[in-house]
């Protein structure tokens, strides 16, 4: 269910121990403009960190998966019922903004927001917040519904977005869902999908997709910026060419290209 929400502040639960006992604990957090968000509530695990003790990209990437997926459970709009619709909500965009890492041990609170349906695309926004409020990562993203055993998109109905409550989008600089790929880049040795790559749609999961393209950043990036456009599914035994470009504003870019013409997707880190 969502959040209990008053005016421009929304009320957050929190288990966290002290002593021998878990205390059940009440905050109120300053978010700009009422908003419908669905939160759950986490502590960062060790296997979620990076080296330096810090919530990853992969870890980061997949709380807000996560918490898409338990919002449209929990609204009666799971995997199970849209599968029975001959639906699934397909992404094809995020953005993401990483202003600081949760460290290991961290209490954090992760919640999600529909913002607008129109024709066959979704939005919605993400947050990673600690239990002081401060925000860590915001980020955007858009999802095309399509009816699954035709694999085309269908436009948005009632049915679809009626489980949802829409909120007002969160304040943070907005980018184009189209990244611009690059004419000329550096080709790297293709990567072969395989199995651990793939999600339960059966294609690859959309965070791999990130994290294959991350394997080519310089080793003293630091990352501010994620963001990535789905252009086609790639499949298990699929090969992907990586063609790396560094832009003069220090962003690089990475086509996981299928062809010499077609990319299954670019992203683009800042």
């Amino acid at each position: 269910m969502s959040s209990i929400f008053f005016e421009k502040y929304i009320k957050f639960c929190f288990l966290f121990p002290k002593g021998n006992d878990i205390i059940k604990r009440s905050c109120f957090y300053a978010l700009d403009g009422g908003t419908n968000m669905y939160t759950f509530t986490s502590r960062v695990r060790f296997s979620e960190t990076d080296e330096n003790g810090k919530l990853s990209l992969a870890g980061i990437m997949n709380y807000l998966q996560d918490c898409s997926v338990f919002h449209s459970e929990d609204v009666g709009n799971g995997t199970d019922v849209l599968k029975k619709r001959d639906r699934v909500w397909l992404l094809n965009s995020w953005q993401i903004i990483i202003k600081e890492r949760p460290r290991c041990c961290e209490y954090i609170e992760i919640g999600t927001q529909a913002y607008q349906f129109k024709g066959t695309l979704g939005k919605r926004n993400f947050c990673i917040q600690r239990q002081d409020g401060t925000q860590c990562v915001v980020a955007n993203s858009n999802w095309v519904l399509v009816q699954k055993s035709q694999m085309r998109p269908v436009r948005i109905t009632e049915e679809d977005s009626s489980p949802y409550e829409l909120g007002t989008p969160l304040d943070m600089p907005y980018a184009d869902r189209k990244i611009a790929a690059p004419k000329e880049g550096i080709v790297m040795e293709p990567i072969t999908v395989r199995t651990e790559h793939l999600d339960s749609n059966h294609h690859v999961n959309n965070t791999q997709y990130v994290l294959m393209a991350s394997r080519y950043l310089p080793s003293d990036f630091s990352l501010h910026q994620v963001r990535a456009e789905y252009r086609y599914q790639a499949l298990l035994g699929d090969m992907m060419i990586p063609v790396v470009t560094k832009e003069e504003d220090g962003q690089i870019i990475v086509q996981l290209k299928k062809d010499e013409q077609t990319a299954y997707a670019v992203v683009a880190f800042q």
